[in-house]
């Protein structure tokens, strides 16, 4: 990372966008620097209004117990869990480091944002039953998963699950794995207790109703970036040695206005999504678990269908969803000239070439926006037989915005997941994508600390504060298994996250 610019009274970093990845990053510099200055700049009125807010994010704490997609099949029919295996690795990472926030009272009682809830994957029909078993077997192999449960019971099932097996076929063969360990996590809450503490540290300044209308490298390598407040409409520009671009669906224009070399070739593909709420307490008190299925052919990974208890400002919620759809915005709260203007001579081809690629995807997405009531309750019915109309409404999700990448090959591929794009001299980061996104924030943080911050992490000093906050720091959870029983005893513990029964 190149040094600061002259004039010490500017920051040392810019975090654009006050979502759960810059608050991440910003806990995380703060701990293993408390000299750096810090200046937070975010477009709307609070934090984490965007994609880490509860109605807008899964909560589920991606850790790959429960979705289908992280384990798909091979041609030859074998099961591959290598995404599985570092994505749970990954989640047993970030609860390390809220462990540590809520041990040094960074942030106030854990069951505010995380609570412990079944994880449970649900699947009927003869080749969904046989797929689920590979997946139990193959995962069975890794310590990670090993407690988890499996059964083609109906009557287990039903114990499990209640309103997923009252009223269906009894001859319908199905099948379900069942994971004590799960979580149900609450992004929003953490992400502003985290940004509560950040602005109360010396050196902290976070704006809120503040917008990024471009960025400029200087010759000394730091950075210039301009500002606009949304509110008055007044201009100011800002000097920093090191910015990183975490505004979800918003990061992607940014990347295109830091014109670094490695951001050329960059486009998004924006999906939109919207749940079914339940407005029955009676229905919502029965079901008790995060149960996932298996994703409609051609759909994004986050349109996987889910009937998922949540916990929303202390109440218990439930919803079904999401309902995927087309969009050109990037944000909830943004344009829909979003999409045509992130369109340039330098990512037009492989947009058009994703484009060609995807044509299924195309044709869900429009299938999905056409959907009625009816067929959104037929939808439902498949995982809640008895559900009826009156007890759900119909409540808008968040925005994601899926990487789409140059290749050699393809000309362009769009890219389901998560993706740090950094400049050569570490001077500037962005992240693009969507799911696992938040679960795995911390892992991601880590390595972006790898690639900005090269020296400083190699000193003695980052290096022992970084097993302080995550104990299994350098070392694989997923190659140790007494040291991850003991990870998760500690994070259990400190976190309160007793297995269900």
């Amino acid at each position: 990372m190149p040094t600061k610019h002259p004039d010490d009274t500017l920051p040392d970093v810019v975090l654009i966008g006050a979502g759960i990845m810059s608050a991440t990053l910003g806990m995380l510099l703060k701990e293993l620097d408390p000299a750096l200055t810090i200046e937070i700049i975010e477009r709307l009125d609070s934090a984490a209004t965007e994609s880490s807010d509860a109605w807008n994010n899964a909560g589920t704490g991606h850790s790959a117990f429960c979705e289908l997609n992280y384990t798909p099949q091979r041609p030859d029919g074998s099961v591959d869990t290598s995404k599985a295996v570092k994505i749970a690795e990954s989640f047993e990472v970030s609860r390390q480091f809220w462990a540590y926030l809520t041990q040094h009272d960074f942030v106030e009682l854990p069951d505010s944002f995380i609570r412990p809830i079944p994880h449970m994957s649900f699947v009927w029909g003869e080749d969904n039953v046989n797929f689920l078993r590979k997946r139990f077997d193959a995962l069975q192999e890794c310590h990670l998963f090993r407690e988890m449960q499996y059964s083609e019971d109906p009557r287990q099932l039903t114990d499990w699950m209640p309103l997923v097996m009252e009223g269906r076929d009894p001859n319908q063969p199905v099948a379900a794995t069942y994971m004590p360990l799960g979580t149900d996590v609450n992004f929003g809450t953490l992400t502003r207790a985290m940004f509560h503490c950040l602005k109360e540290m010396d050196g902290v300044t976070l704006h809120f109703n503040q917008e990024v209308l471009d960025l400029d490298r200087n010759r000394d390598g730091s950075w210039e970036v301009e500002i606009k407040d949304r509110t008055t409409r007044r201009k100011r520009k800002i000097q920093t040695g090191f910015v990183f671009i975490g505004a979800g669906g918003g990061s992607l224009p940014l990347l295109l206005k830091s014109r670094i070399p490695e951001g050329r070739g960059f486009g998004g593909f924006p999906v939109s999504g919207q749940w079914l709420r339940c407005t029955n307490p009676d229905i919502i008190r029965r079901h008790h678990a995060k149960v996932y299925g298996k994703a409609a052919v051609g759909s994004p990974p986050m349109s996987v269908p889910h009937l998922d208890t949540r916990m929303i400002k202390g109440k218990q919620e439930l919803l079904f969803g999401p309902y995927a759809g087309f969009t050109t915005k990037f944000l909830k709260k943004g344009s829909y000239f979003d999409l045509p203007f992130s369109v340039k001579l330098q990512n037009i081809r492989p947009m058009i070439a994703a484009g060609l690629h995807n044509i299924p995807l195309t044709k869900y997405l429009i299938d999905q926006v056409r959907q009625s009531p009816e067929e959104r309750l037929g939808a439902l019915k498949d995982y809640f037989p008895k559900a009826r109309p009156e007890d759900w409404r119909l409540e808008v999700a968040g925005k994601r915005v899926q990487v789409i990448k140059k290749d050699e090959k393809e000309g362009g591929i769009l890219e389901f997941g998560t993706e740090v794009v950094s400049a050569a001299d570490g001077s500037l980061a962005a992240l693009l994508g969507a799911s696992p996104g938040a679960s795995t924030a911390v892992s991601i943080m880590l390595s972006l600390l790898g690639r900005c911050f090269p020296e400083k992490l190699a000193s003695e000093a980052w290096q022992q504060k970084l097993r302080e906050i995550i104990p299994s720091y350098g070392q694989s959870l997923g190659d140790n298994p007494e040291l991850c029983r003991k990870i998760r005893d500690y994070t259990s513990e400190v976190l309160d996250l007793h297995e269900e029964v």
